[in-house]
C-alpha cells in the first residue's frame, strides 16, 4: 500500500512484471572488506522480498529476483519482453541517481516516482533546493504553514497480468546477467524484526493500540527493550510501511486520544527523516564528500582502531555494549547510534564516512538518506555550523546506563 510508483505503473500498463534486483556479489564487498550488506539486513530483506511475493500472486502476479548491475539486468528484460517503460522509486542519493540516468542514456524509458517521505516535495513552502539549512527552521515553516503529511494512496486492487514469459525467460537471464535469487538462500532472521508489510501493519497497530505513542517522549532514549520507541525503522527503510501511513494513522490516533508531547515527538521524528531528504535536494553528492559541507581537517583512525571499534572491543564498555548489539542483532537504539559514533568519530579520530558505512552494512533499518545525515550531523560536516556531536562516554553511561543492566546484557 502507498505505492505510487506501482499504482502509476498499473494505471498505464498492459502487463507488468514485478523485479528486483540484488546487487552483483563483486560490488558487495567494502573496500576494506566487510559486505555492503550483513546478514541481517540480508534476512530481513529475504523475509520482506517473500512476504511481496505471496502479496503479488495473491492478485495474480509474481516477483523476478535478479543479480546483476541495474541497468544490464533491465535492459535484458526490456529485449526479453517487449516492455517499453520501467516504474521505480526516485532517490536522491547519488550512486541511485547515476544507476538511473544510465538507464535512460541506454534508451529506457524511466518514470521515476518520489515517494519515501511524509511530506511531498512540491507542497513544501519552499523549493526543496532552496530549504532552510537549519532543522529548527526547517521546521519552524512546515509548522507554520500547517502542514502534517501527504495523503497516502491506496494500494491497487487489480495487477495488469504478467507479459508472456516463461520458465526460459529466467533460464536466459541467469546465463546473460548472474544468478536467479532463490527464497530459500538466506539464513534465518536472528533479530526480533520480521521483514513484511503484513508484519510492519501488524507492528503499527499494536503500537497504537497499546497507547504506546503517549510515552514516546520519556522513553525513546531507553537502551532496553521493545516498547521504549515505536521500532518502525526497519520495515520504513524497506518501503514495507510508508511516512504517509504511520502519519495517518497517528492522526486518527490523536483524534481518538487526543495529541500529547509524546505523539508530537512520533511525527518530529518523522519530520526530521523528511529533512535528511530534502537535504539531497539542495547538497546532493556534497553530501557524500571526505569534507562534507565543512572546511575542517578530516580525521582517518587506523585499521585496527576499526576493528576494535566495530567488534565491540575497544575497551570503553558502554561503547563496546552497543558495537557487540548491532553486530549480534543488527540493530541499535538511537542514543547508542550517537554514543558510538562520536566514540569513533572523537575518540578514535576515525573516518566518519567508514563508521557510516560499518552502519550501512549491519542495520537492518539501513537507509541511505537518515544515516548520511545523522553522520554528518554528529561529526559536524552537515549543515549545522555549531559543529560535531562529541559525547561525554561517562555521563551518558551515568545518564543511561546507571545500573549497567545494558552493558552486562551485551558484555
Amino acid at each position: 500500500m502507498d505505492n505510487p510508483a506501482l499504482v502509476e505503473a498499473c494505471l498505464h500498463a498492459h502487463h507488468l512484471l514485478p523485479v528486483y534486483i540484488h546487487a552483483p556479489q563483486f560490488a558487495a564487498t567494502h573496500e576494506i572488506g566487510f559486505p555492503r550488506v550483513g546478514r541481517h539486513r540480508q534476512a530481513f530483506l529475504r523475509e520482506s522480498l517473500d512476504d511481496l511475493r505471496i502479496q503479488l500472486r495473491a492478485l495474480g502476479s509474481d516477483l523476478l529476483e535478479y543479480s546483476g548491475p541495474p541497468a544490464d539486468v533491465l535492459m535484458q528484460l526490456v529485449r526479453l519482453t517487449g516492455a517499453d517503460a520501467i516504474y521505480c522509486e526516485r532517490i536522491e542519493a547519488p550512486e541511485e541517481v547515476s544507476q538511473s540516468q544510465h538507464i535512460q542514456d541506454l534508451g529506457m524509458s524511466l518514470n521515476a516516482f518520489w515517494q519515501s517521505s511524509m511530506l511531498a516535495p512540491d507542497g513544501l513552502p519552499f523549493l526543496a533546493c532552496d530549504m532552510p539549512d537549519m532543522f529548527t527552521q526547517f521546521r519552524k515553516d512546515i509548522e507554520r504553514a500547517g502542514l502534517k503529511f501527504a495523503t497516502p494512496v491506496c494500494a491497487p486492487v487489480k495487477i495488469p497480468p504478467l507479459p508472456a514469459y516463461s520458465q526460459a525467460l529466467s533460464a536466459e537471464m541467469a546465463d546473460m546477467i548472474g544468478q536467479v535469487i532463490s527464497s530459500s538462500q538466506s539464513s534465518p532472521s536472528l533479530h526480533h524484526f520480521v521483514g513484511g508489510e503484513m508484519h510492519a501493519l501488524a507492528h503499527l497497530k499494536q503500537y497504537l493500540q497499546r497507547r504506546l505513542p503517549d510515552s514516546y517522549k520519556e522513553t525513546r532514549n531507553q537502551l532496553i527493550g521493545k516498547d521504549y520507541s515505536s521500532k518502525l525503522s526497519p520495515w520504513l527503510a524497506l518501503g514495507s510501511i510508508s511516512a504517509r501511513t504511520i502519519a495517518a494513522e497517528l492522526a486518527i490516533y490523536e483524534q481518538c486520544y487526543g495529541a500529547n508531547e509524546g505523539t508530537y515527538w512520533l511525527w518530529f521524528e518523522l519530520l526530521w527523516r523528511d529533512y535528511f531528504r530534502f537535504l539531497h535536494f539542495k547538497y546532493g553528492t556534497r553530501l557524500y564528500q571526505e569534507r562534507g559541507l565543512s572546511k575542517a581537517p578530516t580525521t582517518h583512525g587506523t585499521t585496527q582502531q576499526f576493528a576494535q571499534w566495530s567488534s565491540g572491543n575497544t575497551g570503553e564498555p558502554l561503547v563496546d555494549s552497543g558495537m557487540r548489539e548491532l553486530l549480534n542483532s543488527g540493530y541499535l537504539s538511537n542514543r547508542m547510534r550517537q554514543i558510538v559514533a562520536s566514540y569513533w568519530i572523537y575518540d578514535l579520530q576515525g573516518d566518519w564516512r567508514l563508521g557510516a558505512a560499518w552502519f550501512e552494512s549491519q542495520l537492518i533499518d539501513y537507509d541511505v538518506y537518515s544515516n548520511q545525515g545523522n553522520w554528518l550531523y554528529l561529526a559536524g560536516r552537515g549543515t549545522d555550523p555549531r559543529g560535531g556531536r562529541r559525547f561525554n562516554i561517562a555521563k551518558q553511561a551515568q545518564d543511561h546506563d546507571p545500573r549497567g543492566e545494558y552493558q552486562r546484557l551485551w558484555l
